[in-house]
């Protein structure tokens, strides 16, 4: 429903930012190591929205970049873990550092990000291992179908098999393609290909 928000950041509270866009200050719940990446009160910034939504609750929770929003929405899939949890858990350890601990089975470090018990780290270990990507700087070696990638990843898919479906969707595209065209008919034939289609 929501992408992102742009507008004027009004405030930086623990774990909550507020932004001015077309009238409406909105109040968005954001994990606290991501505060510090968004610019001062004052000044124009984006944050990558999500809204939780039940009968008695709306909440829009926000992040810096949409890596940040992928890790949130597969803390969600790990059974014990809901909204508040997921932010408290990326308020206590950088995105690369969870990667790293989830990839390592570093079962200490997870131990070490308060509010987080073993049974969770662990049940976090068996549900995400291999399965976050954090983005990085663009490299010359770097996939070039990354930012393609990283929306597929958003949409719960595998990011590898999200990379390899792009690859091969790109051997049935007609050459003289401009570059949004490319992207739009690469990007449909790979949500084929992953869907099993």
């Amino acid at each position: 429903m929501f992408n992102s928000i742009r507008g004027t950041i009004t405030e930086k509270l623990p774990d909550t930012l507020r932004i001015l866009t077309g009238g409406v200050e909105w109040d968005i719940t954001v994990p606290g190591m991501d505060l510090n990446r968004f610019p001062p009160a004052g000044e124009e910034g984006r944050a990558f929205l999500w809204l939780y939504h039940r009968e008695d609750q709306m909440k829009l929770y926000g992040f810096a970049d949409e890596s940040g929003r992928h890790i949130f929405l597969e803390l969600l899939k790990v059974e014990g873990i809901g909204p508040r949890g997921a932010i408290k858990i990326m308020g206590g350890i950088s995105q690369e550092d969870l990667e790293n601990a989830l990839q390592n089975e570093d079962l200490g470090r997870l131990e070490a990000v308060p509010g987080l018990g073993k049974k969770t780290a662990q049940k976090m270990i068996l549900a995400l291992k291999g399965k976050l990507a954090v983005s990085r700087p663009a490299s010359p070696s770097a996939s070039p179908y990354d930012e393609l990638a990283e929306a597929l990843a958003g949409m719960g898919y595998d990011r590898r098999a999200a990379v390899s479906a792009l690859a091969r969707a790109e051997e049935t595209l007609e050459p003289g393609l401009g570059p949004a065209e490319k992207e739009q008919r690469l990007f449909r034939q790979a949500i084929v290909y992953l869907s099993g289609l």
